[in-house]
């Protein structure tokens, strides 16, 4: 197959992943209306405690220093007019196509003040390998060791370095050295990757997008509300970057 025909195939599957994505997000504001009086009525008789980083079942993990109580990596002013959240896996070729479309953007509209940008990694893939997994505690072990700067040019490369599909994945010791790349430091991250120190912050967060019905990647919110605006990938990043400035 020639590269102008799997740039068109991917392409093609990118308008299909997003058009699908629309139905979902329609059918998942059916199902919260639906729902909505039901969890009130249980929140009346039974409560409900939040405590820490949690999942359903309870498991508390340890927060990366310089993640949000939301599990992401922010940077902007907290009070910008406006607030754009992504949920991304580092696996998903969409989201890597969606983060080189917008990153100069957001970078400059955070930087003057306009938006407030969450991106939020989890792990959706995990029927393809451990990867996802692998890749989010990394970036989470990065955050907490080498600061939020670091971390945001971690996250970057990532998507950068994005295995292709049907390659092999990344090793530890890529990831490793993609951290050192990205200016952590070898001795302060290669032991919590190599034994996953933030797996269970991975494993809460994932949990977390679930229920917020997230169910494909990207997902963007912008100003509290899912973003649908685009048939593609490029017009949802153009539609996006438009809507904040």
């Amino acid at each position: 197959m020639s590269t102008k025909s799997r740039q068109q195939s991917r392409s093609e599957r990118a308008a299909a992943a997003l058009r699908e994505q629309k139905v979902r997000e329609r059918r998942r504001k059916v199902l919260i209306s639906a729902a909505v009086a039901a969890v009130l009525a249980l929140v009346v008789v039974v409560g409900v405690l939040v405590q820490g980083d949690r999942d359903t079942t309870g498991t508390a993990a340890t927060k990366p220093a310089g993640a949000t109580d939301n599990y992401s990596l922010a940077f902007g002013p907290p009070d910008a007019p406006h607030s754009v959240v992504i949920y991304e896996d580092f696996l998903c070729p969409y989201c890597g196509d969606l983060e080189a479309e917008t990153r100069t953007d957001l970078e400059k509209l955070s930087e003057n003040g306009q938006v407030r940008v969450e991106y939020r990694p989890f792990d959706l893939l995990s029927r393809y390998g451990d990867y996802s997994a692998r890749a989010t505690n990394a970036f989470a072990v990065v955050l907490d060791t080498a600061g939020p700067e670091v971390a945001k040019d971690f996250h970057d490369l990532l998507f950068e370095r994005q295995p292709k599909e049907g390659a092999s994945y990344p090793s530890n010791d890529d990831l490793v050295d993609l951290a050192v790349e990205a200016g952590a430091d070898e001795a302060e991250v290669r032991e919590p990757i190599e034994e996953g120190a933030f797996d269970q912050w991975v494993e809460n967060a994932t949990d977390a997008a679930s229920r917020e019905g997230i169910t494909g990647t990207p997902t963007v919110l912008v100003d509290g509300e899912v973003f649908t605006d685009g048939d593609t990938v490029e017009e949802l990043a153009d539609n996006l970057v438009a809507a904040v400035k």
